[in-house]
């Protein structure tokens, strides 16, 4: 069992920048793939980006290409999502998640392949 923790929101103007921290608990953290998500009332939970066991095995969501950046430390069982230049439509409540099974790209943008979610924290992005 995974429990997630998410932290980090806020509110920022455009072109700002935050870093959301996503903490967690129980073994084998390292083992992992984590992802983060994001969702606006009314639409469906999108996949931001995700990062796998080895090194460079990491996706992104085109739209974020260059101004998100995922890393983890698995010392501290955290994942991290840096996110600069932020715009107005990266407006969401952003969900980190965790999945039993290695990064490929067939698979990490599909929120129901993952196993544990945390409970989110609201990003707004004003213009």
């Amino acid at each position: 069992q995974v429990q997630l923790g998410e932290s980090g929101g806020g509110s920022v103007q455009s072109g700002g920048s935050l870093r959301l921290s996503c903490a967690a608990s129980g073994r084998a953290f390292s083992t992992y793939t984590m992802g983060w998500f994001r969702q606006v009332p009314g639409k469906e939970r999108e996949f931001v980006a995700a990062i796998g066991r080895n090194p460079g095995a990491i996706y992104y969501l085109d739209s974020v290409k260059g101004r998100f950046t995922i890393s983890r430390d698995n010392a501290k069982n955290t994942v991290y999502l840096h996110m600069n230049n932020l715009k107005s439509e990266d407006t969401a409540i952003y969900y980190c998640a965790a999945a039993q099974r290695p990064l490929t790209s067939t698979w990490c943008v599909r929120r129901q392949e993952y196993d544990y979610w945390g409970q989110g924290t609201q990003v707004t992005v004003s213009s």
